[in-house]
């Protein structure tokens, strides 16, 4: 601590006065200055240089834990204090999840509309569960509508449309733009809210004429849909209530900045590291049988 101070204040007092004044020796003081860092200060240095470099790149959203998470799927082994530690010390932040109250669930779904998910927000394969919903976004032109399909496998954003008007069409497109990414046929669950648009019989004759099985949560339960109501939360805190648009045209741009250039990339490595894990994991049993 002393040798530090020492360090802090050389250019503005003298070196052996300080020395004499704190009661340690200049021999000491050089000795310390010199000699090499540590292993751990050197390893220490190298990761925040990454925490800067990933902290930028998410344009100082990313806090202690998601940051954690990022440099683990690039094999960095590191726990989530000290990465909380270094940020600390480096003066980096995140934007913190505002809480919010939460209305309590009511009401039952018809018998005709299942809930296939069942809040199992799990796949095993691509195109096998997607979960869609709408956002609305401030703008001085007024409110511009976000709709998204989520593909619960790779936590991609598989289809999306954006509209000044919040109607069925809002989310045909987006289900379209899904569908033609789909290299596949095979049925998907498409699950929903309860919303004028998801029970109009335009939007269910559709979902039937394209092998579609549709799924819609409880009324009023929100966590019935919490992959979508997710992806929406980190849009609202990563992006959007960090701007104020003009115009819609201005917040289409950056909403298709956020998904196409910042969300699915990295959703996209995140699926290919894992899929290569689970490889490696079968590649030695295979080899042993």
């Amino acid at each position: 601590m002393k040798y530090r101070m020492i360090e802090r204040c050389r250019d503005a007092f003298p070196v052996r006065m300080m020395c004499r004044c704190l009661r340690v020796s200049p021999s000491g003081y050089y000795g310390w200055r010199d000699r090499p860092a540590s292993r751990r200060k050197q390893a220490n240095m190298r990761l925040l240089s990454r925490i800067r470099d990933l902290h930028a790149e998410s344009d100082g959203v990313f806090g202690s834990p998601r940051m954690c998470d990022e440099l683990r799927y690039e094999g960095e082994s590191c726990s989530r204090n000290r990465v909380a530690r270094l940020m600390r010390r480096d003066g980096l932040r995140g934007i913190p999840q505002r809480r919010r109250w939460r209305v309590k669930p009511t009401g039952t779904r018809p018998d005709h509309v299942r809930n296939h998910l069942s809040r199992d927000f799990t796949a095993d394969e691509a195109n096998i569960k997607w979960v869609t919903d709408i956002t609305y976004i401030r703008t001085a032109e007024g409110w511009l509508y976000l709709a998204v399909v989520v593909d619960l496998y790779s936590g991609r954003v598989v289809g999306w449309s954006m509209s000044a008007r919040q109607d069925t069409q809002l989310v045909l497109q987006a289900v379209l733009m899904a569908l033609w990414q789909r290299t596949d046929r095979t049925p998907v669950v498409l699950h929903s809210d309860r919303g004028c648009q998801f029970t109009s019989d335009e939007y269910q004759r559709f979902l039937k004429g394209h092998q579609l099985q549709s799924s819609m949560s409880r009324v009023g339960s929100c966590a019935d849909n919490a992959a979508a109501e997710g992806f929406f939360g980190l849009l609202k805190r990563e992006r959007v209530n960090r701007r104020q648009y003009q115009t819609r045209t201005e917040a289409r741009a950056d909403v298709f900045d956020y998904i196409e250039r910042f969300h699915n990339p990295r959703r996209a490595r995140r699926t290919e590291q894992r899929e290569n894990d689970e490889l490696s994991l079968i590649k030695p049993s295979v080899k042993k049988g």
